[in-house]
């Protein structure tokens, strides 16, 4: 870490944060710019004492605990935790807070590998679950039971980039001595800080906007050093650890996080407002357009508005298919947040198991886009859509 007195920038953090800096003396030829790759999955241990313990299950290797240090600063917590993928984060996450019995309450709009894990999976270990329009006028304390113990919500939302105000669950939270739960993924901490807002725990899949290259699968969860021991616990127990070189890239990839967002953000919006001019586009949905429902939410709580987009072709299904087929430089791919612009239809990925009445509620309609803007030159993206959706 650069030694200086005044706030550290997040660029600067993304670069340097969680290692420490060279001797003074400028001496040192040996230390690398760049972590090495540790990859190994023993280190020798010392006799006689359990202290200093290095195994790569225990979340305790070298290039594990780099970049844990490095995204705690960038979320302004005490501790992180690598694991995975963004659902073994997810999973572990909450496991950490509840136990057979206890009640959650959870934002109805949430990814569908979330809802899958809400209320099917925890529903057979005894866990309670509560969904919530996180739009509805005391919802969270109309729902409020003895049992609960935590608030989950998701915001950005994918797929639809709904953006949940956190003030009214941040409110009960703190009043009531329970946790809330936010996955960021689809923010970053370039453009949303969690905790700076009330929340107690942070979760993302690092495999998106914090990695960035389309490389490496992962997860995070940020919070209190004594709340993360508890999380270690259940991904040791369950399997959740990353790989050495996982870590490794996940840290390659957070250098150039900033730059990286603040591109996603200029492109998605110049795109989101191409969108709005089309006939052929009967919505779009962006935060970052006045048009958005939760604009004014997004526009307190966000400091960039994100590389995510959702379009509603007016031809529903049948012109997603020729409009897919079509794309020239945009490819058709599930995920996000890297620098390759992609797109994805979440009636064939993540809502495949709704019908499409299910879909239309929740709103995602047959001809349902999801984007997630690259970083190529927008004026590029932007001609590939144009001819595509002709």
């Amino acid at each position: 870490m650069p030694r200086t007195s005044r706030p550290i920038g997040l660029s600067t953090l993304a670069l340097h944060g969680g290692v420490e800096p060279p001797p003074a003396s400028g001496k040192g030829g040996d230390i690398p710019i760049v972590t090495p790759i540790y990859q190994s999955v023993n280190f020798v241990q010392e006799f006689g004492t359990a202290e200093g313990l290095r195994y790569p299950r225990y979340g305790t290797g070298i290039n594990a605990e780099v970049v844990q240090r490095r995204l705690a600063l960038l979320e302004g917590a005490e501790a992180g935790l690598v694991l995975g993928s963004g659902m073994g984060a997810t999973a572990c996450a909450l496991l950490a807070l509840l136990r057979p019995g206890d009640h959650l309450l959870a934002s109805a709009w949430i990814y569908g590998g979330t809802h899958q894990l809400l209320t099917q999976e925890f529903a057979a270990v005894g866990i309670d679950v509560t969904l919530v329009d996180p739009t509805e006028t005391r919802g969270w304390r109309k729902r409020l039971r003895r049992e609960t113990r935590a608030i989950f919500l998701e915001s950005p939302v994918n797929p639809t980039c709904r953006v949940v105000d956190l003030r009214p669950a941040s409110l009960l939270t703190q009043e009531s001595g329970l946790a809330l739960v936010v996955d960021s993924t689809f923010a970053s901490p370039i453009n949303f800080r969690p905790l700076e807002h009330g929340a107690d725990v942070v979760i993302h899949s690092t495999t998106k906007f914090l990695n960035g290259h389309h490389d490496a699968l992962g997860g995070a969860v940020l919070g209190t050093a004594s709340y993360i021991e508890e999380v270690r616990q259940k991904m040791m127990v369950w399997g959740q650890a990353p790989d050495p070189f996982a870590c490794w890239l996940l840290e390659r990839g957070l250098k150039t996080i900033d730059v990286r967002v603040r591109r996603h953000n200029e492109n998605a919006m110049r795109i989101a407002t191409w969108a709005e001019g089309r006939k052929e586009i009967r919505r779009v949905h962006y935060p970052g357009l006045a048009s958005h429902p939760d604009y004014k939410v997004a526009e307190a709580q966000l400091e960039g508005f994100g590389g995510m987009l959702a379009i509603e072709l007016a031809g529903g299904g049948k012109a997603a298919d020729r409009m897919l087929r079509r794309l020239k430089v945009w490819q058709h791919a599930p995920s996000l947040g890297g620098v390759d612009s992609l797109v994805s239809e979440p009636r064939y990925t993540s809502h495949t198991h709704l019908s499409p009445e299910e879909r239309s509620r929740a709103g995602i309609p047959d001809g349902f886009l999801r984007l997630s803007v690259g970083i190529e030159d927008v004026d590029d993206l932007v001609a590939d859509l144009e001819q595509a959706v002709r």
